[in-house]
């Protein structure tokens, strides 16, 4: 506990003037750590004064460590008031166009942490923090849980600067903004929080700054880890902070009032306010025709529906309710499950629990196992089962039926298993009632969540005809002329009278 307390005193320092006490503190705040490398020289023809550079090995480009800082500060000339004046090597020796002087010991080493070089003067108690980053990253390609087949080919990358630049430069204007948090007492995980200042809800992005100043926790390693903090209803199944991994689809949400997330180290940024419609949103919506859009958006609601209620009703149907089954359908049905030893909603959870399996190992094995996996599951145990007398023809058709309609919105996934299972035991124990019960206690549990304030179902409740246009169908972009009112700030026109021919 001393050292720790120590320790921390230490970082709450300033440098002092001489260079080799400030040496020694950083030593022993590195101690332990043989990557932490101090470079000591001086210029060849002063000589007298000692220079020492601080970075931690492969964090930094070599190269441009050699050419901007050592080389310049050796061979050239130093300025003949330099002695102490840090001002003086910062404008006149050092090449790097990112360069700065801090003296807070603190501040230093986050700094170093993050793969920048720390310059040390004799005489000086303050230091160059110069920016000579040099670890690799992986080039940019598409992300694989969203692909498209005519929009940007481009993903987010593990980078926080390199994911700010893609938003940026599809905004040719000052008005966006970007607002930087450090969160983790042990990662110090630059998050970033982007906006357009004059779209944007100022309300909403004050609440989402009080959360992430509010978080407390030792590592933020991923998006996740942000989300879960700051979303509204960390109790339910349903997601109150969106996320994508398209600076495309992140541009358009910005347009709408929406604000940008990213998290340092993973390729996710998280978009919020996010509202049960944008489940079934998809950008590449906005680049196909208006019917064929129309008609994908109806096909992912219709088979959240599907995949929810279909199996569910399978078993409420032939369970409690065979009157209302036409009679030769009712005998062939009756004729396939002749000699099926489990009741119907026995024989119905459990291959719904066989399929996810299935998904699941599909999931965590490498692609091509993967794939053999999911064909020798469908094929060879299916087949299996019904020859065997164990489960019925019927319900594999049921079942897979709900599992590829559940695949259609990926994003929905976790959510529409959890309902189907609870659907299915409702409706095994009493019937359609059952069915109904659940879809009443759905439907008021997401009338109750909120987003930053903002109602989860407001879109599908409004009686506001400009709030509900845009989200059954995919309307023509001539005809949305303002953003949603509930989430933009003051800008709420995104196109003039003039344009639209109407003026």
């Amino acid at each position: 506990m001393t050292k720790t307390k120590d320790t921390k005193s230490k970082q709450a320092e300033k440098l002092k003037k001489n260079i080799d006490e400030n040496i020694k503190i950083f030593q022993e705040i590195f101690k332990g750590d043989d990557y932490f490398i101090t470079r000591t020289f001086t210029n060849r023809e002063e000589g007298r004064t000692k220079f020492a550079l601080m970075y931690i090995d492969g964090m930094i480009e070599a190269e441009l460590v050699d050419q901007s800082i050592i080389q310049p500060i050796i061979q050239n000339p130093i300025p003949k008031d330099f002695m102490g004046n840090m001002d003086s090597i910062l404008n006149r020796v050092i090449l790097s166009n990112q360069a700065e002087k801090i003296s807070g010991i603190d501040e230093l080493v986050i700094r170093l942490t993050r793969g920048e070089s720390v310059l040390l003067m004799e005489h000086s108690n303050e230091a160059l923090v110069i920016s000579a980053k040099g670890w690799k990253s992986r080039s940019i390609s598409e992300p694989e849980n969203e692909k498209t087949q005519r929009g940007s080919r481009e993903g987010f990358l593990e980078g926080v600067l390199f994911n700010i630049s893609l938003l940026r430069r599809r905004f040719a204007t000052p008005d966006f903004k970007v607002k930087t948090v450090v969160i983790g007492t042990e990662t110090r995980t630059d998050v970033a929080v982007c906006y357009l200042d004059s779209i944007v809800n100022k309300q909403i992005l004050q609440e989402l700054l009080d959360r992430l100043n509010k978080i407390e926790y030792d590592g933020i390693i991923a998006a996740g880890y942000v989300s879960e903090f700051i979303q509204d209803s960390p109790k339910s199944i349903f997601e109150t902070v969106g996320d994508t991994e398209r600076p495309d689809t992140a541009a358009a949400q910005l347009l709408n009032g929406h604000i940008a997330v990213i998290v340092d180290g993973t390729p996710t940024v998280l978009i919020l306010p996010f509202l049960f419609e944008d489940y079934f949103k998809n950008i590449e919506d906005e680049y196909i025709n208006v019917y064929f859009a129309s008609a994908n958006k109806i096909v992912r609601l219709l088979s959240f529906i599907i995949t929810t209620i279909f199996p569910a009703f399978y078993v409420a149907i032939l369970t409690y309710h065979q009157e209302m089954i036409p009679s030769f359908l009712l005998i062939s049905l009756s004729g396939a499950r002749e000699g099926i030893p489990f009741p119907t909603i026995v024989e119905t959870l459990g291959l719904l629990f066989v399929f996810e399996v299935i998904r699941e190992a599909g999931l965590r094995v490498p692609l091509q196992i993967g794939q053999a996996l999911s064909i020798l599951g469908a094929l060879v145990l299916g087949t299996a089962a019904v020859e065997a007398r164990i489960v019925s023809a019927p319900v594999i058709i049921i079942v897979a039926l709900s599992g590829i309609t559940g695949l259609i919105n990926t994003k929905l996934k976790g959510p529409a298993i959890i309902i189907r299972f609870l659907f299915v035991m409702m409706a095994g124990f009493m019937g359609l009632y059952g069915i109904m019960f659940g879809i009443l206690g759905l439907v008021l549990h997401l009338c109750s969540i909120r987003s930053f304030g903002v109602p989860y179902m407001l879109t599908y409740t409004s009686l506001r005809p400009k709030d509900i246009k845009n989200v059954f169908m995919r309307v023509p972009l001539k005809e949305l002329k303002k953003r949603p009112a509930f989430l933009s700030g003051w800008n709420k026109q995104k196109q003039s009278q003039q344009s639209n021919g109407k003026g």
